[in-house]
C-alpha cells in the first residue's frame, strides 16, 4: 500500500494531519533542517511524537536535510547519537557526512536521500541503494516515465512530492539565496529569491515581474498512475503552511488514494472539491504530461512560471490602511493559551485594518502579508478580530514590522469547527532525552600517497564552457584546461570537429550537476565512447556519474556540486574513489582551512573566479522573456542564458578572490581555478584577474560570496546581538559609577 506523508511543522499541523489520515509525517527539530524558519520540534514533543505514532502504527521522519560545515559535525554527532536514542523511523539526509556518520556509528537509524541530494536517475539510486540508503526522494523536476523507468530499473523504495511549493532551481542546486547573503538554501536558511519581484529592460521601455516565481505542484490526477509506476511514498510539501492547509491537502489525497479504484472519476472530483479552499499560488503539473525530454524542455516554463502572480498569492485581502499596538491584554491572553516553548516572536504582533479587498478575514484564518518593497513576506494566522464601532474599521492582528501600503493574502480559511484529537498527551514532562556530550572520533583524510595525484598537478586551473574559449584561455598557460560538457562540447568531442589546444591529458570534462533518467543511458553511452578515444579525466557533479564511470579506469574529481563542507562528506566521497575535490562556491576561508589539514590540501582545487549559477532550470525561459539583464529593487544586476541544455541565472558581479591567490597557495592550497563557465572569455577579462593574482589588488565590481563571512547564521546573530547589549550595558554601568564618583568631569 502506498504511503501518504505529511508535512509537521508544529503539533498542530501533526494532529491534522494524523487526523485526516496520512500514514506518516516529516518533521525538523531545532537544527541541521532545510524549514530553519518554521516552528520546528522541541526535544520533548518529538520524543513524545515518536512514541505516541508508533503506538498508532503510523511513522515518523526526522529531516536532517541541511549541509554542514566542519565546526558543526560534533554537534551533529551528538544530534544523530540522540536521534539513535529516541528512534524514529528513518532521517531525511543531503549531507555525505550524515550518510558516513549514521552508518559508522548508528547503523539503527535508516537512511532516506533527501531531494536536496539531486537524485533523479537510476544510477544514483543504485549508488545510494550499495551504500545502505533505504529510501529516496526523487528531485521534482521528473515526470512520470522516468520516475516509472527509475522503478523499474532499481526497484527502489521510491518517494515523490505530489503538492506544494516548488523549486524554480533544480533540486540542491540553487545558490542564488547564499550569493545575496549567505542564506544557503543548502542550511536551510533560503530567502526565496525566486518569489521577488525584478526589473528588465525589454524592448519598449522596463518590464517588471516575478520572472522566477514557480505555480505550486499539484498531482492529484496523477495519483493512480503513480501508484502503478510503483511509487512507494507520496510526499505533500509544507511544514511553514498552516494546520488548515495540511488537513485540507492530505484530506482530499487521502480520499483518491482510497478510492480511485472504485470510481476513478468521481474520487478524483472529491479530491479537487477538498482542495478548492487551498488559496496558494495557481498549480501546475511541472513535467508531467511530457513525452520526452525536448518536449519538457520547450515547455515545462509555461506550466511553471507566471510572472505577473505574485511571490506568494492567495485570495487578495487588500492593503494596510493603519496598524496601532495591539492590546497588553491580548499578547497576554495569547501567551498564557501558547505551548511554553514558543517562540517570543509569535507574541509581536500589532493590529491594522485593510482596505481594496473583497473578503473580510476571521479568526483562524491563514494570510500572507507582502512589504510593499518586497523586501519580506510573512505568514500568519488570525487569532482577534475588533470591530470599532465609531469608524466602522475591522482590526486584525497581524505580525509586527508591517506598515501602510503592505499587501495582505488569504492563504487558507479557518476549518470551521474541527478539531482533531491530539497526538501528544497531555502532560509531556516525562520525556526528557536532550543530546548528551559524545565526543566525535577524529577522522582523518587518507594522506595523499607518492604519485596519487599525477594527473592532478598544482597550479591554475582554467574552466570554460565552449572549445572557442580553449583557445582563448591558452595565453593563460594553465596547467590543466577543465571544458564544460554541454550539448554544444558534446558534439564537438565526439565527433572530433577541432582539434583542441590541449592534450587529452591535460584536458578534464566537467559533468552538468543534474542528469536526468532521461539522458541517462545516452550520457553512459557518450562517456564509454569518450574513455575509449582517449579522454581519461573528469569531473563529477551528481552521483550518478560515479556509478557510471565505475570500472572504467579514469581520473575523476568531485566538482563543486558534490558538496564537501566537511572531512566527513569528503570521507565519504573518497569511499567511492574520489581522491580530489574542487571547493563548493558558498565555501568560506575559514571553513575551507578547518576541513582540510595541511597534510591533504593538495587534493582541493580551489576556485578563486567564477559566476556561479544562482538558479539552474530544466527548461528554456518563456519565449516573450525577450532579456538578458534584470536587476533586483537593490539594483543588483544579474544575467540569464536560456540553451538547450536549460537556462541559468548568474550574476553580473562575479566571485573573485583572485587577489588571494597568493595566500591561498602560501595556505597550502596550491591549486587555482579560474572558471569562465557560462560567459564569454575575453582578453581584457584575463589580464585584469591575472594582474590581480599578480599584484594582490582586488579587482572592481566583484562579490566576495561567502568567502569571508561564512554561512548566515540565525545564532551567531542573535549571540552577537546578545554580546552588544551586554557591551552597552556594562558601558552604561560604569558611566553610571563615573558619574556618582566624580570621575570623568572636567575642572572648573
Amino acid at each position: 500500500m502506498v504511503e501518504l506523508l505529511a508535512p509537521a511543522g508544529n503539533i498542530e499541523s501533526l494532529d491534522a494531519a494524523i487526523g485526516e489520515g496520512a500514514d506518516a509525517v516529516y518533521l525538523g527539530l531545532k537544527s541541521f533542517n532545510a524549514r530553519m524558519r518554521t516552528t520546528n520540534f522541541a526535544w520533548n514533543q518529538f520524543e513524545a511524537a515518536v512514541e505516541s505514532l508508533h503506538k498508532q502504527n503510523k511513522k515518523i521522519y526526522v529531516t536532517v536535510n541541511t549541509v554542514c560545515e566542519e565546526r558543526e559535525t560534533e554537534r551533529l554527532y551528538r544530534f544523530l547519537e540522540y536521534l539513535k536514542d529516541v528512534g524514529p523511523d528513518a532521517i531525511i539526509v543531503q549531507d555525505y557526512a550524515i550518510m558516513r556518520m549514521a552508518q559508522e556509528f548508528f547503523p539503527e537509524l535508516e537512511i532516506h536521500a533527501s531531494t536536496q541530494m539531486n537524485v533523479e536517475s537510476a544510477s544514483a539510486v543504485k549508488l545510494l541503494q550499495a551504500n545502505g540508503v533505504k529510501r529516496v526522494v526523487l528531485a521534482r523536476e521528473l515526470g512520470l516515465n522516468e520516475i516509472a523507468q527509475i522503478k523499474k530499473e532499481t526497484g527502489a523504495d521510491l518517494e515523490v512530492f505530489v503538492h506544494g511549493a516548488l523549486c524554480v532551481s533544480e533540486s540542491g542546486l540553487c545558490l542564488f539565496s547564499s550569493f545575496l547573503g549567505g542564506k544557503s538554501a543548502n542550511r536551510g536558511m533560503c530567502a526565496q529569491a525566486c518569489r521577488r519581484l525584478y526589473s528588465a529592460d525589454v524592448p519598449g521601455g522596463i518590464r517588471q515581474g516575478y520572472f522566477f516565481s514557480p505555480c505550486d505542484f499539484e498531482l492529484i490526477d496523477y495519483i493512480p498512475a503513480l501508484i502503478e509506476a510503483g511509487v512507494d511514498s507520496f510526499k505533500i510539501e509544507g511544514r511553514m503552511k498552516s494546520a488548515e492547509y495540511v488537513g485540507s491537502v492530505v484530506a482530499a489525497y487521502r480520499y483518491v488514494i482510497d478510492h480511485y479504484k472504485e470510481d476513478k472519476k468521481g474520487a478524483l472530483a472529491t479530491g479537487k472539491r477538498i482542495l478548492a479552499s487551498d488559496f496558494a499560488r495557481s498549480k501546475t503539473t511541472y513535467w508531467y504530461g511530457f513525452e520526452n525530454r525536448t518536449q519538457g524542455v520547450d515547455g515545462a516554463a509555461q506550466k511553471i512560471l507566471n510572472p505577473d502572480q505574485a511571490g506568494g498569492t492567495g485570495l487578495y485581502l487588500g492593503k494596510i490602511a493603519a496598524t496601532k499596538p495591539a492590546d497588553k491584554s491580548l499578547i497576554e491572553a495569547l501567551k498564557q493559551a501558547a505551548s511554553p516553548d514558543t517562540p517570543p516572536k509569535q507574541f509581536r504582533i500589532q493590529m491594522c485594518c485593510l482596505k481594496g479587498g473583497t473578503y473580510e478575514p476571521d479568526p483562524g484564518d491563514s494570510i500572507r502579508i507582502h512589504s510593499k518593497d518586497d523586501s519580506g513576506r510573512v505568514s500568519h494566522k488570525i487569532r482577534s478580530v475588533e470591530m470599532d464601532e465609531k469608524t466602522e474599521k475591522r482590526w486584525i492582528d497581524i505580525p509586527s514590522g508591517f506598515s501602510e501600503g503592505d499587501e495582505v493574502y488569504l492563504l487558507q480559511y479557518k476549518t470551521g469547527n474541527k478539531r482533531y484529537p491530539h497526538v501528544l498527551p497531555n502532560d509531556i514532562g516525562r520525556y526528557r532525552k536532550q543530546p548528551r556530550d559524545g565526543r566525535l572520533p577524529i577522522l582523518d583524510i587518507t594522506p595523499v600517497a607518492p604519485k596519487e595525484l599525477s594527473y592532478f598537478p598544482d597550479g591554475v586551473y582554467v574552466q570554460v564552457s565552449s572549445v572557442a574559449d580553449l583557445f582563448a584561455v591558452q595565453g593563460l598557460n594553465p596547467v590543466r584546461a577543465i571544458l564544460e560538457y554541454n550539448s554544444e562540447t558534446s558534439y564537438d568531442l565526439l565527433n572530433h570537429k577541432t582539434v583542441l589546444p590541449f592534450s587529452k591529458k591535460q584536458l578534464f570534462i566537467s559533468l552538468d550537476p543534474f542528469c536526468s533518467q532521461s539522458e541517462e543511458a545516452e550520457l553512459k553511452q557518450q562517456l564509454e565512447t569518450l574513455v575509449k578515444d582517449g579522454y581519461e579525466n573528469f569531473v563529477l557533479n551528481n552521483i550518478a556519474h560515479i556509478q557510471m564511470l565505475k570500472g572504467l579506469n579514469v581520473n575523476i574529481v568531485a566538482g563543486p556540486y558534490l558538496y564537501t563542507f566537511n572531512r566527513w562528506a569528503a570521507s565519504w566521497l573518497e569511499n567511492q574513489g574520489l581522491g580530489a575535490f574542487i571547493m563548493p562556491y558558498e565555501n568560506s576561508r575559514r571553513n575551507l582551512e578547518a576541513t582540510w589539514e595541511q597534510n591533504v590540501r593538495s587534493r582541493v582545487l580551489v576556485p578563486v573566479f567564477a559566476y556561479p549559477a544562482l538558479f539552474r532550470m530544466r527548461f528554456k525561459l518563456p519565449s516573450d522573456y525577450d532579456f538578458t539583464y534584470f536587476e533586483d529593487k537593490e539594483e543588483k544586476v544579474f544575467k540569464v542564458n536560456s540553451t538547450a541544455d536549460g537556462s541559468f541565472v548568474m550574476p553580473e558581479e562575479p566571485f573573485c578572490i583572485a587577489d588571494k591567490a597568493a595566500y591561498i597557495k602560501s595556505s597550502g592550497f596550491k591549486k587555482i581555478l579560474l572558471d569562465f563557465s557560462k560567459t564569454k572569455v575575453t582578453r581584457s577579462q584575463i589580464k585584469a584577474i591575472t594582474v590581480s593574482m599578480a599584484k594582490g589588488q582586488p579587482l572592481n565590481g566583484i562579490s566576495r560570496f561567502n568567502w569571508k563571512d561564512g554561512f548566515y547564521s540565525p545564532q551567531q546573530m542573535e549571540e552577537y546581538k546578545a554580546a552588544n547589549e551586554r557591551r552597552a550595558q556594562a558601558k552604561a554601568r560604569s558611566s553610571g559609577k563615573n558619574a556618582r564618583s566624580g570621575k570623568g568631569r572636567k575642572g572648573r
